[in-house]
């Protein structure tokens, strides 16, 4: 393994935003960026990479490196909320176990934001697939998070499982992904290039503004998780770890291209703190946001940035 690679990241301006961030908050600096702007910028990235997404799902069409990718993306979103919440289960209740299960079965659309521009960075190719198998990892794992929580809960009165569904699919970061990655498919390529410019010439720096804004929320955010103790602190960063890994294995052995076996890892590994923790706030009021809202963004999000990224894609370089 190149042991580099996790030093040459630290000098990636997009990271060096994030870690800015963390030191304003630190020093409780009065740097912020405004919750409309964070939100506006959030929304861009979705739009950004879903729309290059379609445009190069239209040009490669379905093969079987495609359809091995997506069944992978489904595989890890069905499987790892379920081993998480037995392991959970073993310090918190059904609903907090639940609730974190269902958000490490989900994504993290910024890491894989930041995936991306970290192969471009190393002129490594990936296929525009990937953010499909992206958006399809957003809502199975809540609902396999709330199959859980009704199975094992002594409590009947849940939500309908349609309510679930729609909360799922409606959330806006779900449907911005969705809905750009579909128009991606289905429009002229002449006329798109007219909004390449805003697609991609600015992308870079709209997602160092972004980490520049996670580093001071992360950050923020970690103070309130003090009931967990080492356990949740050591799942945060250990089971990202343990899903890379697995994805690297089932990805190789299936012949994935690196580009893209990299990407599952990338997806396996990470948690959601957006879509997930919107839907579950209205599925599972049980839950404490205390919980799965720090591990995600202040515990395995940096780890994935500064560790996780390097780390996965040095693992596969051995393969």
């Amino acid at each position: 393994m190149d042991y580099n690679l996790i030093l040459s990241n630290l000098t990636n301006p997009t990271l060096l935003f994030f870690l800015l961030g963390v030191i304003a908050a630190l020093i409780k600096s009065d740097l912020e960026i405004p919750v409309q702007s964070s939100k506006f910028i959030s929304l861009y990235l979705l739009f950004s990479i879903g729309f290059k997404g379609g445009m190069e799902l239209s040009h490669s069409g379905i093969n079987k490196e495609v359809a091995i990718s997506l069944l992978l993306a489904i595989f890890f979103a069905v499987t790892v909320p379920v081993y998480s919440y037995f392991i959970l289960r073993r310090k918190l209740d059904v609903y907090n176990a639940g609730a974190i299960a269902a958000t490490y079965g989900s994504v993290s659309a910024v890491t894989f934001v930041t995936a991306c521009s970290f192969l471009a960075d190393k002129n490594v190719e990936f296929g525009g697939h990937m953010v499909a198998a992206m958006a399809l990892m957003e809502s199975p794992a809540i609902i396999i998070g709330m199959i859980l929580i009704r199975k094992f809960s002594s409590e009947k009165q849940q939500q309908p499982f349609s309510h679930i569904i729609r909360e799922a699919f409606s959330n806006g970061s779900v449907l911005m992904i969705l809905g750009s990655l579909v128009i991606g498919i289905v429009a002229d390529e002449k006329q798109a290039e007219g909004i390449k410019p805003f697609t991609s010439d600015i992308f870079k720096g709209f997602l160092a503004v972004f980490l520049l804004d996670m580093g001071i929320t992360a950050t923020n955010r970690i103070k309130a998780f003090n009931n967990g103790g080492l356990f949740l602190a050591l799942f945060g960063i250990l089971l990202p770890v343990f899903n890379a890994c697995l994805a690297i294995f089932f990805a190789h052995s299936l012949g994935v291209h690196d580009g893209n076996a990299f990407l599952i890892a990338i997806l396996a590994s990470s948690a959601s703190y957006i879509a997930v923790p919107a839907a579950l706030r209205l599925a599972v009021p049980q839950a404490d946001p205390g919980y799965y809202i720090p591990m995600a963004l202040a515990i395995t999000f940096p780890f994935n940035i500064v560790v996780g990224i390097p780390l996965y894609y040095g693992l596969l370089s051995v393969l």
